[in-house]
């Protein structure tokens, strides 16, 4: 398979997973109707394990452009790559939000909270000061990608190319459970642009019946958070390395 095609199902997956239990959760008249937040951490613990294993063996799983980005800076995939990855990302991500709706569209329909269907597609802070979320999301990222170059480096064979799958299936899927459980209290913890951008636009693009605008003022605050959070622990990481 091609990494382009890769990395644009192993998102779709992620998103249908991950977005799919959020809608479980919040939409009315839903078997999972307030299951709660353990709940929707590890749907998408379960999500990400599902997307990584589909697209590790053809292109390291990256599944997130924040990873994508930290690849590159870690010089761990050619800059050449880059664009590829993350545009099979955005797109699959699309698709995974789209996929939610239809599935979910009857729920949608039932569902009064404007904002509830709003958060099936992309993360809002629970207190509004973009300062501390674009900071909460640095944060997440951080404690996402420095696990993921310090465990490959100890497993060096076990992808072709270095992603989320390079942990190994089943700690990656524990590793976004465990940031979801600790630290995804205050923003919905995106710590992935094509998780919250492609599915924001879906919903602003849908005639779903009862919603909101798609909060575009709050749009950059998961692109950059999750951005600068990887250039970050790619730079740690090089400067461990120094001292290896």
């Amino acid at each position: 398979m091609h990494p382009f095609v890769a990395e644009l199902i192993g998102t779709m997956l992620l998103i249908l997973f991950g977005n799919g239990v959020v809608a479980n959760v919040l939409l009315a008249r839903t078997n999972g109707h307030d299951g709660g937040w353990i709940v929707i951490a590890a749907g998408w613990g379960i999500a990400v394990f599902i997307g990584a294993f589909c697209a590790n063996e053809f292109s390291g799983a990256h599944i997130n452009p924040a990873v994508t980005v930290a690849m590159v800076i870690g010089g761990k995939l050619a800059l050449s790559q880059a664009a590829g990855y993350i545009g099979a990302q955005m797109i699959g991500a699309m698709i995974g939000a789209f996929l939610v709706y239809l599935f979910y569209r009857a729920h949608f329909n039932v569902t009064d909270d404007a904002d509830a269907k709003l958060a099936c597609f992309c993360t809002a802070p629970n207190i509004r000061k973009s300062g501390q979320a674009f900071f909460c999301e640095i944060i997440g990222t951080f404690a996402l990608i420095l696990p993921i170059f310090l465990m490959s480096t100890m497993h060096p064979d076990s992808s072709p190319v270095v992603g989320l799958g390079s942990l190994g299936l089943l700690p990656v899927g524990l590793l976004v459970f465990g940031i979801g459980l600790s630290l995804g209290g205050t923003t919905g913890y995106a710590i992935n642009p094509a998780r919250d951008f492609g599915p924001r636009l879906v919903h602003a693009m849908l005639p779903i019946k009862g919603k909101r605008d798609s909060d575009w003022s709050y749009a950059w605050v998961p692109v950059a958070g999750p951005i600068a959070g990887a250039v970050l622990a790619a730079v740690v990481y090089r400067i461990i390395t120094l001292f290896a």
